[in-house]
């Protein structure tokens, strides 16, 4: 049964080379890419041996929650990284969840400290005090 496979997340980009730099080169994660229909996969290599599959898709429509969120141990210092790398943070004024000039959220007892921004597909990506 399924309760014994190693689960994998995936999503879809609507142009795979872009994506391909931003998570390889802005986001320094390890790449690699799958021949595959057209296009080809990208397999995302995650820290401790998770894998995330990235598919084209010609029609894609970007997920309007969070699709992948990365735990970090220094929030602060991963937004100003990500940032000097030229990631653009969302902005939300949400009731208790507004970010403030960085674009991080304080949790303060309602969740962890957390910051998004979107892949070049508008995907949202998630970084988060651990």
């Amino acid at each position: 049964m399924i309760n014994s496979t190693k689960a994998f997340s995936s999503f879809s980009v609507s142009d795979i080379e872009k994506a391909r730099d931003f998570y390889q080169n802005t986001l320094g994660l390890e790449v690699n890419k799958i021949p595959m229909g057209e296009n080809g996969i990208l397999e995302i290599q995650i820290a401790g041996g998770a894998k995330v599959m990235i598919y084209p898709k010609p029609n894609h429509i970007p997920a309007t929650f969070t699709v992948l969120n990365f735990p970090v141990d220094d929030l602060e210092k991963t937004v100003d990284e990500l940032i000097s790398r030229g990631v653009k943070f969302e902005q939300y004024d949400l009731g208790p969840m507004k970010t403030n000039e960085k674009g991080i959220v304080r949790g303060e007892g309602y969740g962890p400290d957390i910051a998004w921004f979107t892949d070049p597909a508008g995907n949202i990506i998630g970084v988060m005090q651990s």
